[in-house]
C-alpha cells in the first residue's frame, strides 16, 4: 500500500495536467467515467494515502489499496486500467485502485492539518488526539489516518525503532517529551522517505522494517502482527522500551524471531 510520500511523488509527476482538459476517458471502473470527458483539471492534490484530481465541479479520489499502481505517459502490458485519462500533453493510467467522485469541495472534506506531508500539518493537534486515546497502542497510533494521514507500516516500524519505543506501548504511558518525539519523528521520517524514494534508495535506509537483526543490539529482531490493525511489526525487545503494563483484557499476539 503506497504511503503518503509515494502519493506526493505521484502528485508531483502529474502536475503537468493541471489546467488541461480531459480529451479521452477509459478504464474498467463501474463509475460513470463519461463525467470526466471535457473536464478541466483545477488542481492535483494529495491527502495522506489519497490522490486527488480536482476538477471545476467535482473531484476524483483515488486510493491504491494494497496492490494499486499507476503509469504516467505509458501503460502496463496486458493490464486494463481502472481509469485512463488522456490529456493534450500526456496520459495517466490508474490500476487496481479504488476510485470515487467527490462532489463537495476538498477543503470541506479534508482537514489538511492531519496530513503529515502537508504544509498545514499541526503537530499540536496530533498530540491532542493521541492524549485523548491513552489506551491506544503505539503500533495502532502510527497507522491512525485521523491522526497521521499518510503514515503506513514502513513509517510505523521505522519511527518506533528510531525513537526506541516498543510497538505495544500505551500512548498514555509515554512522557510528554516522548510523545512529542513520536509526533515529530513521523513527519521527519516521512520527508526522509520522500527523498530516499525519489533517489531509489529507500530500502537502504530501513533499520527495522523487514530486517532480521537489530543494528544497535545485534540480536534477532522480533516480527509479529500486532494491535487492532494486525499489521506486521519489526522491533527489538532489548532497545525498544515498552511503556505501560499489559492489558489483561486484551491478549498480546504471539511474537517470533524473524527467520
Amino acid at each position: 500500500m503506497p504511503e503518503g510520500p509515494s502519493i506526493v511523488i505521484l502528485r508531483e509527476q502529474t502536475e503537468q495536467f493541471v489546467g488541461q482538459r480531459v480529451e479521452r476517458v477509459g478504464g474498467n471502473s463501474r463509475l460513470d467515467l463519461s463525467r470526466l470527458e471535457g473536464a478541466r483539471v483545477r488542481s492535483i492534490r494529495s491527502y495522506g494515502k489519497q490522490y486527488l484530481i480536482e476538477f471545476e465541479a467535482f473531484s476524483l479520489r483515488v486510493h491504491f489499496l494494497l496492490f494499486g499502481s499507476y503509469r504516467v505517459d505509458e501503460r502496463k502490458e496486458n493490464s486494463t486500467p481502472r481509469v485512463s485519462l488522456g490529456f493534450p500533453n500526456g496520459e495517466l493510467n490508474l490500476y487496481a485502485c479504488s476510485v470515487r467522485f467527490l462532489d463537495q469541495p476538498l477543503d470541506v472534506l479534508y482537514d489538511w492539518r492531519t496530513d503529515v506531508m502537508s504544509d498545514l500539518w499541526d503537530p499540536a493537534l496530533a498530540r491532542k488526539k493521541l492524549r485523548a486515546q491513552p489506551h491506544m497502542l503505539a503500533c495502532d497510533a502510527l497507522l491512525d489516518q485521523d491522526v497521521f494521514a499518510g503514515s503506513g507500516n514502513i513509517i510505523k516500524n521505522e519511527v518506533l525503532f528510531r525513537i526506541r519505543v516498543h510497538p505495544l506501548s500505551r500512548i498514555g504511558a509515554l512522557s510528554p517529551r516522548k510523545l512529542t518525539e513520536l509526533v515529530e519523528q513521523v513527519r521527519v521520517y516521512s520527508f526522509g522517505f520522500l527523498e530516499w524514494k525519489k533517489a531509489f534508495v529507500l530500502k537502504q535506509h530501513w533499520l527495522a522494517h523487514t530486517k532480521t537483526t537489530c543494528p544497535r543490539c545485534h540480536i534477532p529482531l522480533i516480527k509479529a502482527h500486532l494491535g487492532k490493525t494486525n499489521r506486521r511489526s519489526f522491533f527489538c525487545e532489548r532497545c525498544q522500551k515498552r511503556y505501560g503494563g499489559d492489558d489483561p483484557t486484551e491478549p498480546t499476539p504471539p511474537t517470533d524471531a524473524t527467520e
